[in-house]
C-alpha cells in the first residue's frame, strides 16, 4: 500500500489537511502496534468476517469497495480497520477528520487528487458541515463534484468527474449522522467492547512488538482493567513495561500489574479516578440522580462530549450508571463498588445513598 504524500513546494494546498491529520491520528508508538492485515486484527469477528468477503469480492471485480460507516466508542479500532481495508485492497489510503474540512473546496481539493479505488477515511464524520456533506453525497453516488463557477446571473454548475473511491467514515455518535448521509453507506458495522480474552491476546501481541515479556495471568489481569478497549490496553501496557524496566525486569508479572494499577489509580473494574468522581458526584451532589449531562459535566470539570463518548459507555456497560429521560442515575452496583453502605431504595431512584463510610 502506498500513501499520497507529495512534498513538492508547489503541491496542492489541500494535501496539508490530509498530512496534518495523519500525524495526529497515527501516533508513532500507536502505529507501531497497529495490525496491518485483517488476520492480525484481533476481536470484532462478525465485522472481520463480513469485511473479508466484501474486500475479496471487490478485488475480484476490480471495483472500489462499497462505502463503509464504522460506528463505536473511541479506541476500538475503527481507524485501524480502515487502514487495514486499504492494505487488503492494495490501494492508496488518505485520512482526515471532519473538523479539518472547513470549506467545500477542502473536500474538492482532496477528492480531485486521489487515485482510482482509493480508501478515503473521514474521522468524526458526524461533525461534517452541511455544505461539505451535500457535496459528498454526489461524490459518493456519482463520483462527481458539483462545482459552481461564477456569481450572480452568470453563475453555472459544472460537474467534475473524480476517480471511483471508497469512503470510510468513523463516528462515535451514530445518531448524529444525518439520514441522507447514512443511507449512502453500503456496510454499517457497529463495534462492540472487547472481551477479557480478546484483550489479553492483544496485550500479549503488543508486548511482543514492544520486546517485553508478560505472564499469561498478568495479561488477563491487565485485560480486566482496560475498559474493554485496545487503545487503553496498549497505553496501560506501556506503563507496565516502564514499571518492570525500572524494577530491573524484562517480564511483566502479576505483582508488577498489581503495583502498577495502584500507582495509576485504576481499580479492579478498570475504573480510573475520573470514573469514580463521576459516580461520587452524582451520589454526593445530586442524591444519586437523576442529573442532566450538562450539569454533571460541569460538576466534574469535563466537556459533555468527553463525558458521553468516553466515560459513560463503559460505566453503563459495567452496570454502574443508567441513562434515563430525566438524567443519569447511579445504580446499586455502583454503591457496592464504591463501598458506600446503608443504601435506601426509594421508588425509581433505587440505589440512592443515605450514609457514607
Amino acid at each position: 500500500m502506498s500513501y499520497n504524500k507529495n512534498t513538492n513546494d508547489d503541491e496542492n494546498d489541500f494535501s496539508s489537511i490530509v498530512r496534518a491529520d495523519l500525524k495526529t491520528s497515527f501516533d508513532e508508538q500507536d502505529n507501531k502496534l497497529r495490525p496491518k492485515l485483517l488476520k492480525d486484527f484481533l476481536g470484532q469477528e462478525p465485522i472481520k468476517k463480513n469485511l473479508k468477503t466484501f474486500v475479496d469480492a471487490a478485488k475480484a471485480r476490480e471495483e472500489p469497495l462499497d462505502h463503509l460507516l464504522l460506528i463505536g466508542p473511541p479506541g476500538l479500532g475503527k481507524t485501524t480497520l480502515a487502514q487495514i481495508t486499504a492494505h487488503e485492497l492494495e490501494v492508496d489510503f488518505k485520512v482526515t477528520s471532519a473538523p479539518a474540512l472547513e470549506k467545500p473546496k477542502d473536500l474538492a481539493g482532496i477528492l480531485s487528487t486521489i487515485s482510482e479505488r482509493t480508501v478515503f477515511f473521514i474521522d468524526e464524520i458526524h461533525r461534517l458541515k452541511p455544505a461539505i456533506e451535500e457535496m459528498l453525497y454526489i461524490a459518493m453516488e456519482d463520483f462527481e463534484l458539483d462545482w459552481i463557477i461564477g456569481q450572480g446571473a452568470s453563475a453555472r454548475t459544472v460537474r467534475i468527474p473524480i476517480p471511483p473511491f471508497t469512503l470510510v467514515g468513523a463516528t462515535t455518535k451514530a445518531g448524529s449522522v444525518s439520514s441522507p448521509l447514512r443511507s449512502r453507506f453500503g456496510f454499517i458495522p457497529r463495534f462492540e467492547f472487547y472481551t477479557y480474552e480478546e484483550l489479553a491476546s492483544i496485550i500479549t501481541r503488543s508486548a511482543g512488538i514492544l520486546d517485553v515479556q508478560i505472564e499469561k495471568d498478568a495479561a488477563l489481569l491487565l485485560a480486566q482493567c482496560c475498559r474493554g478497549t485496545p487503545r487503553v490496553a496498549n497505553r496501560v501496557l506501556r506503563r507496565m513495561r516502564d514499571f518492570a524496566q525500572v524494577a530491573g525486569s524484562n517480564v511483566i508479572t502479576v505483582a508488577t500489574v498489581d503495583e502498577g494499577l495502584k500507582r495509576l489509580d485504576i481499580d479492579e473494574m478498570g475504573l480510573e479516578k475520573a470514573d469514580r468522581d463521576i459516580l461520587l458526584s452524582i451520589i454526593r451532589n445530586f442524591g444519586g440522580g437523576p442529573v442532566g449531562a450538562e450539569t454533571l459535566a460541569i460538576s466534574i470539570g469535563e466537556s459533555i462530549d468527553t463525558l458521553e463518548d468516553y466515560y459513560e459507555p463503559y460505566l453503563i456497560q459495567c452496570g454502574l450508571l443508567q441513562r434515563t429521560p430525566k438524567g443519569r442515575i447511579v445504580t446499586a452496583k455502583a454503591y457496592e463498588h464504591l463501598n458506600i453502605k446503608n443504601v435506601e431504595t426509594k421508588g425509581k431512584n433505587e440505589g440512592q445513598q443515605s450514609l457514607f463510610d
